[in-house]
């Protein structure tokens, strides 16, 4: 193998690892894109549940018998 073979041969190898390192950074950036997208979703579906728990716990505190069931008419 020449100088010259070998200087082409190094200069391919880096071509190509330059070419993986632009896909990898693309990569990277879509996968920070939906990871900060699904924790967006994350925080706002924890406030939701939050918000509804305590709906239900006024509402149930308003009928004065929290968290039990209806009991079942007296014919039964």
């Amino acid at each position: 193998m020449t100088d010259t073979d070998a200087r082409d041969a190094l200069a391919s190898r880096i071509d190509a690892l330059e070419i993986r390192i632009a896909y990898q950074d693309e990569t990277i950036e879509d996968l920070n894109s939906a990871i900060t997208a699904q924790w967006k979703q994350i925080d706002f579906l924890t406030r939701k549940i939050t918000q509804l728990t305590d709906q239900l716990r006024e509402t149930t505190e308003q009928i004065g018998r929290p968290g039990l069931p209806e009991p079942p008419p007296p014919h039964y």
